[in-house]
């Protein structure tokens, strides 16, 4: 009963954290009636809880491993009233900060789930697994949307005050319902970050997520100020605006995950990166509220499903690690939505407009696009890597010139020649002298004509063992000029038995 309620429970969890993380940049025009908030300071008022938000996700993220989801979420939401509390009281721009920096651990929370729950389910299921925990995004939505009209009626400061109660709600939720046996692992934050910060998947799924989760945070903490002062709308209209761009990107970070169950992660990754691109332009672009619309809607697709993907490939590659590199991934992606709100404010305290950094932005998803093309050219010179070094048989490459280029393991298991010994060599370093040169005239002329050529040929061994093979040699041959440019030898060894089979 305990283990199947973590992931419902843990994805509320995560909105009560989103939605106390988002609670200054959603009542900030509320706010701004009696704080005497400079214009010089809205970007870094509302950008600072990302600030906390993003750093403790690294330990929270390894706390979840070593002493359970239950107690982090508890500890979170206790140590969350404080800055509510204090942020109710406020009288000026200072106190907002201070409270601000705090009201972080409600989106630092978010590594707590990624890395539990992936312990109650098998590997085929993690992307769809943390897709629905992402659902916890919405949390932004509900406080984007609903605080604007209870402070309406109540005022900002009382508003403030009902979080104080939702927080103590959550909190016993997590002491009676949490898993008290959840799986702990043991080892230390250092051995961990020293076993993974080399690794350079590590960086690069933190650069896409720096982009895909970083546009969202940025884009809900910027969009309800700026789309009342750019395009006057009112400050309720622009609240409900950016609800939903927050609910369809965080209804799409499941549909990323079932997706990345399901096809190759980086294909989707290249899609997800091409639409940011154009869409980041549109913005750029875009002198009328109906375009900017169309590009923030795009934007929130893009990072919506990229947010998915991205946590489907944190475990498939970092299983052992995981508490440390999700919170290490996300932190980046918290940090991803400090930068935007101050750029694009000092972009336009310089030029008095945002295009500019729109396109910067642009430029930095299409970076990340060739990046993730990148990646998928690796990871196939990798799969035939793996291939060429686990096969049974023997295999060698040579150049055009006939010079051995590339030997496997099972080469130098079948003839006793390291990679060492036969690198630059000429493959009549196996030569027995049974074959007559007609043979080897046969031999070549079918791989001048046909490509390829196989049967069976005496060998020897490097201590001079003489056995024999069966061998395939196969032409690669220039994609333009047809010409052959590599040849590869693959044999194994023919027994008594096959022999008398054949």
């Amino acid at each position: 009963m305990i283990k199947k309620v973590q992931l419902p429970l843990q994805t509320l969890n995560l909105i009560v954290g989103f939605a106390v993380w988002v609670i200054i940049s959603s009542l900030l025009p509320f706010m701004r009636e009696d704080i005497n908030i400079p214009a010089s300071q809205t970007a870094i008022i509302t950008a600072i809880p990302v600030v906390l938000g993003s750093v403790l996700r690294i330990p929270l993220g390894y706390f979840a491993n070593i002493i359970g989801a239950r107690l982090v979420f508890l500890i979170s939401f206790v140590l969350l009233l404080f800055p509510v509390y204090y942020i109710s009281e406020a009288n000026s721009s200072t106190d907002l900060i201070i409270g601000g920096l705090f009201l972080g651990i409600g989106g630092a929370v978010f590594s707590v789930g990624v890395t539990s729950l992936p312990k109650y389910y098998p590997k085929e299921r993690h992307g769809l697994v943390n897709g629905v925990y992402g659902l916890g995004n919405m949390g932004t939505a509900v406080t984007t949307f609903s605080a604007p009209l209870i402070a309406n009626q109540f005022g900002w400061a009382t508003t403030v005050k009902f979080y104080l109660v939702l927080l103590l709600v959550f909190a016993a939720l997590n002491f009676l319902f949490g898993d008290r046996k959840e799986q702990k692992v043991k080892t230390s934050m250092i051995e961990q970050i020293k076993g993974v910060y080399k690794n350079e998947k590590l960086w690069l799924f933190s650069l896409l997520y720096f982009i895909t989760f970083g546009s969202f945070v940025a884009f809900t903490v910027y969009l309800p100020n700026f789309l009342v002062t750019n395009f006057d709308l009112s400050k309720v209209d622009a609240g409900i605006r950016t609800a939903g761009f927050i609910a369809l990107a965080t209804f799409l970070r499941p549909v990323g995950g079932w997706l990345a169950d399901r096809f190759n992660s980086l294909y989707l990754l290249v899609g997800v990166f091409s639409l940011f691109t154009v869409s980041a332009i549109v913005l750029a672009f875009s002198p009328t509220i109906a375009l900017y619309t169309v590009g923030c809607l795009a934007i929130a697709v893009s990072a919506g499903i990229g947010n998915g993907v991205i946590f489907k490939l944190v475990p498939q590659y970092f299983n052992k690690q995981a508490g440390i590199v999700n919170g290490i991934v996300s932190m980046m992606g918290g940090l991803g939505g400090f930068f935007p709100p101050l750029m694009l404010s000092l972009i336009h305290s310089i030029t008095g407009q945002y295009s500019i950094g729109f396109m910067l932005l642009s430029q930095v998803a299409l970076a990340s696009l060739i990046l993730v093309i990148w990646m998928v050219y690796q990871n196939k010179l990798s799969i035939s890597s793996e291939v060429f070094n686990r096969t049974a048989q023997g295999i060698l490459v040579t150049d055009q010139k006939g010079t051995i280029t590339a030997v496997n393991p099972a080469f130098t298991a079948l003839t006793g020649f390291t990679e060492e010994e036969a690198l630059g060599k000429k493959p009549n370093i196996l030569r027995a002298e049974k074959q007559s040169a007609d043979f080897y005239e046969v031999m070549w002329n079918s791989i001048k004509e046909n490509g390829m050529w196989q049967g069976e040929i005496w060998n020897r061994r490097k201590n001079g063992d003489v056995y024999l093979q069966w061998l395939n040699i196969s032409a690669i041959k220039d994609e333009t000029t047809g010409e052959d440019i590599s040849y590869v030898g693959a044999f194994s060894e023919l027994t008594n038995d096959q022999r008398k089979s054949g």
